[in-house]
């Protein structure tokens, strides 16, 4: 939409301005499935009165001045154009099928009602149904048959740090758990021992820290402008966003994820993630090409880090204070993921070791953090043309994107409903593969995105994921055993 500024107009931040950019244009999708069936009238009562539409982001359209400058502007909100509500059950292909109809229709996951349908109807939309302009960027998508609703919301809007802060503060908790007692602690005893220690342990790590940026930051550049993984049968590339999508759930228990980490000391559940990944395209690939990939071959994955001061989610009122370390909107940075190929071997936890070396380096650097300013800059000096051709090139040149957020601790309600299951997703991109994992309530899913005529099979691909974690889960049993 192109109008005349005004003063009362907010300008677009840079990384909004990145994601309005047709070869970069993202919506997020998130889908919250009731274990009750859901009350239309209530679910809009509760809309109505709730922080969202409250938030100035959610009351504003998204204009461009004469000079091609984007701004938000406030409008009168009618709830009504944003409400997209779907009465007809939908098959596992996501059509419609009438009352009396039962062929294709997934009903076997005790996890909701058809969610294989489901799935496939956010697939759909994360390809051929953008957000439309003429009001503000965000839809909610009710599905009555499924007990299931799917908010769509533009990531011009915000990251998955302030959506998730926003999901928070409109939800309650169901059951509230006993106060944790707090947890007593020695003080450091001092002495000039112990301070040259401190020191030359400082000085270690900023020497640490200086190199893994410069190493990871050169890599990030290079990666943007010309250097590419090999291709293999699950590499995407210019112009696979606009191909057709499928969309599956590799399913997972936390206290899996958490046993597997005590095997090994100072492991993180990060850690275990990106052992998970490497381990399951390992699987996948074998599976698909027997043989043909030499062993140790790098797919690269691109994950978006929250730059916050603080990362931890905070209440909402936190997050929007303008002088807030946790503020709203899209405040992170770019780091690359490398895994690597390898065949089954004797001893599956190799894959944790693996991934928690390449992790610690990560987290010695402040990759994300400079490819964040890197943004800003290109963006002041060049403007978003250029920042959006370097992003895209980043997309084609690794094989898949990774994101990880932890959900609410305990099960929640959405206006009344209790909530059984929560996961998102993103609108599809260049990459033949999108991985989205939130944690809720003790369980972890992983929504798998992709491009069905390059990944045909992306149930397989989530078994391979659900499996790789089951072996690491049996061989950490006996290490923990010893």
């Amino acid at each position: 939409m192109t109008s005349r500024g005004t003063f009362s107009d907010e300008p677009l931040s840079p990384a909004g301005r990145l994601f309005i950019d047709p070869k970069t244009d993202v919506v997020i999708h998130c889908i919250a499935v009731s274990k009750n069936p859901i009350d239309l009238d209530v679910a809009k009562t509760a809309l109505k009165s709730s922080v969202m539409v409250q938030h100035p982001r959610f009351c504003s359209l998204l204009v461009r001045d004469e000079n091609g400058f984007e701004h938000w502007r406030r409008t009168e909100l009618d709830i009504d154009r944003h409400f997209i509500v779907i009465k007809n059950r939908l098959n596992k292909s996501g059509k419609f099928v009438g009352e009396n109809e039962t062929q294709g229709f997934d009903d076997d996951d005790g996890d909701g009602d058809g969610e294989g349908a489901v799935n496939q109807y956010v697939a759909d939309l994360s390809v051929s149904s953008p957000l439309s302009m003429d009001k503000p960027l965000w839809e909610l998508h009710l599905l009555k048959a499924h007990n299931c609703v799917v908010f769509r919301i533009h990531h011009a809007l915000g990251d998955g740090f302030s959506l998730m802060s926003m999901l928070m503060a409109g939800s309650e908790k169901v059951d509230v758990p006993a106060a944790v007692p707090p947890i007593k602690t020695e003080g450091i005893k001092s002495g000039k021992r112990r301070d040259w220690f401190w020191l030359l342990s400082l000085l270690w790590g900023v020497f640490k820290m200086v190199r893994y940026t410069l190493v990871f930051v050169l890599e990030f550049v290079v990666r943007s402008l010309f250097v590419c993984d090999r291709k293999t049968v699950i590499s995407g590339g210019e112009g696979i966003e606009f191909w057709p999508r499928k969309l599956a759930t590799a399913k997972f228990l936390l206290e899996d994820m958490k046993e597997v980490k005590r095997a090994i000391p100072n492991t993180t559940i990060n850690d275990v993630l990106l052992a998970m990944v490497s381990s399951g395209l390992s699987r996948y690939l074998e599976h698909r090409t027997p043989n043909a990939l030499h062993e140790g071959l790098r797919l690269t994955g691109v994950a978006m880090v929250n730059v916050r001061a603080n990362p931890r989610l905070q209440e909402l009122s936190k997050v929007i204070e303008k002088n807030s370390k946790a503020r709203w909107g899209n405040k992170f940075g770019a780091t690359l993921i490398p895994v690597f190929h390898h065949k089954g071997g004797n001893n599956p936890l190799q894959y944790l070791k693996r991934a928690k070396v390449m992790n610690d380096k990560k987290k010695h650097s402040m990759e994300a953090y400079f490819t964040y300013k890197i943004r800003d800059l290109v963006m002041t000096l060049l403007g978003p043309k250029y920042v959006c051709l370097l992003y895209y090139k980043l997309l084609c040149n690794t094989t898949f994107t990774i994101s990880n957020f932890v959900g609410p601790l305990e099960h929640i309600t959405l206006a009344g409903h209790p909530v059984s299951n929560i996961k998102f997703n993103t609108s599809s991109l260049p990459q033949a593969i999108s991985m989205h994992m939130l944690s809720y309530a003790g369980r972890v899913e992983m929504q798998l995105l992709v491009a069905k005529d390059i990944i045909p099979d992306p149930e397989f691909l989530a078994k391979c994921f659900q499996d790789a974690l089951l072996e690491m889960k049996m061989a950490a049993i006996e290490t923990n055993k010893a």
